[in-house]
């Protein structure tokens, strides 16, 4: 079993990228279904934004983290819930750890439909056999959307 680890963005990434996205997408400009999450901080209470690629599969809508254990996902493991923002349209979400054994045809469809933005953090891409998508699965957490409101 693979360890998840957090793979940190570069500076470009986490001083010009990630905030361009963020802003474009408060505003309502998506990058191809990309939101805004907002989760409390485990520690300082505080809302923290990053932003975040969605991903409808199956009926369900999911969150993967791509980078693994970043800050966003152990805030979301310590609430349960977060924000998801697009524009002026925002909803409270309730999310769900899906187990690694769940992972394979999810993490296909995200690397399927998010490749050009997060191929690299994975080592694979859609076309990796399920053993290829089973070895990295622990690396990647993802959640479940169980339940949503709107704000």
């Amino acid at each position: 079993m693979t360890e998840a680890r957090y793979q940190k963005p570069d500076f470009v990434t986490a001083k010009i990228v990630n905030p361009l996205i963020s802003a474009a997408t408060r505003l309502g400009l998506s990058m191809r279904g990309s939101h805004v999450l907002a989760v409390r901080g485990r520690k300082s209470g505080k809302w923290r934004t990053t932003p975040v690629n969605p991903l409808a599969f199956n009926g369900e809508r999911y969150l993967v983290a791509p980078r693994g254990e970043t800050h966003w996902v152990r805030n979301v493991r310590a609430s349960g819930e977060a924000k998801l923002r697009l524009g002026r349209r925002q909803e409270l979400v309730q999310l769900a750890e899906v187990p690694d054994e769940e992972k394979v045809p999810i993490l296909r469809e995200y690397l399927r439909h998010w490749r050009s933005e997060t191929a690299k953090f994975f080592g694979v891409d859609s076309t990796a056999s399920d053993e290829e998508l089973a070895r990295i699965a622990p690396r990647h957490p993802v959640f479940r959307i169980t339940d949503s409101r709107r704000l």
